[in-house]
């Protein structure tokens, strides 16, 4: 497995002797954050790019986190309007603005670390996406990829039948198409909104990432996860920077912070939601919760389902030279690449 818990501990250190650093910077990059002071984004990713920030930039750059500048939604927004120099965007949360971003959501039947599927998702960005200029008006820092999500509902499903008329929390992109092809009535939610609503009997579940069970305190009000190998469906996200930021950055500065973003920022993300992911888990477990696997034939459904998603999906974004099925197809060799890489990596450590 690639190296980020090393990594991570590495920068931890870097952030003790980055402490006396941001009395000494020159530009601060104010970030937008939500997801609760405990989510991995809070906890882990922006602490650990601003020690290596600081490191690189010897200090002159640092990063300050504000939390509920608004809601998960608005933040491309924030960004874009300077509110913010910098945020993490969902994708799926701005309908209509992106297409090819849902290209890494489709279920691929096999489990894959949401690190590696983020390393493979930046470089499916670079070589494929970036062209579309779907985030005009914004730097792409990273692109990051989330854990398979799972159905979490408050009475026990066994199979997709019993699903049938469910009131489902979803969060836009292949989830919402998911949810339609499963005869679910999709609510549109925020994953922050998710235990009010259960709790309420607003919803009967939710689509959402295992993280969720304890980030978002889901399995207090949905104990019954109904699970498919590699997920239902995977989330994707950005973290972008208003290019104005830029401005107050020296050349020197800016070729440092992006050295230690892109898919070395985009791995740290994928990692965080794997850590995430295992929390949610073990707090589901320590509650009772129960887990269940779909049938064979409710996998073979998903399937059939999921190859008409992907026609679709092509058809509708490959444009001009963009060929949407050639970049799928790259990513998902990508996922195999990485994953061997790591499996190196691994090796050469152990030995």
């Amino acid at each position: 497995m690639y190296n980020s818990a090393r990594l991570v501990l590495g920068a931890a250190s870097v952030a003790s002797l980055a402490l006396a650093m941001p009395a000494m910077a020159q530009t601060t990059i104010n970030v937008s954050s939500w997801g609760g002071p405990n989510h991995g984004i809070n906890t882990i990713v922006w602490p650990t790019w601003q020690a290596w920030i600081e490191e690189a930039t010897e200090g002159r750059v640092t990063l300050q986190v504000t939390e509920d500048l608004g809601p998960p939604a608005a933040q491309m927004a924030l960004v874009a309007d300077g509110v913010a120099d910098a945020s993490w965007i969902f994708h799926g949360h701005m309908s209509g603005r992106f297409g090819l971003t849902q290209l890494p959501e489709f279920p691929t039947f096999e489990d894959f670390s949401s690190e590696v599927a983020s390393a493979a998702y930046w470089r499916t960005y670079e070589e494929y996406l970036a062209q579309a200029n779907e985030h005009r008006g914004l730097e792409v820092m990273a692109m990051g990829v989330h854990g398979p999500g799972q159905i979490f509902t408050t009475e026990k499903i066994e199979t997709f039948d019993d699903l049938s008329g469910k009131r489902l929390r979803v969060g836009g992109g292949v989830m919402t198409d998911l949810a339609n092809a499963l005869d679910v009535t999709g609510v549109a939610l925020p994953p922050t909104g998710v235990y009010e609503a259960a709790s309420q009997g607003v919803i009967d579940g939710a689509m959402l990432t295992l993280e969720g069970l304890r980030s978002f305190r889901v399995a207090e009000v949905a104990p019954y996860t109904l699970t498919v190998d590699g997920g239902f469906y995977r989330g994707s996200f950005a973290i972008v920077m208003n290019p104005m930021v830029w401005d107050r950055v020296s050349d020197e500065d800016r070729e440092a912070i992006e050295a230690v973003s892109g898919e070395r920022l985009s791995r740290l993300f994928g990692y965080m939601m794997d850590v995430s992911d295992q929390r949610g888990v073990e707090f589901a477990e320590e509650l009772g919760n129960t887990f269940t696997q779909a049938t064979e034939d409710d996998i073979a459904m998903l399937r059939e389902v999921s190859d008409e998603l992907i026609d679709a999906w092509a058809k509708k974004v490959s444009t001009g030279d963009l060929d949407a099925s050639e970049a799928l197809q790259y990513f998902r060799d990508q996922l195999a690449v990485v994953a061997e890489e790591e499996s190196i990596a691994s090796d050469l450590e152990q030995s």
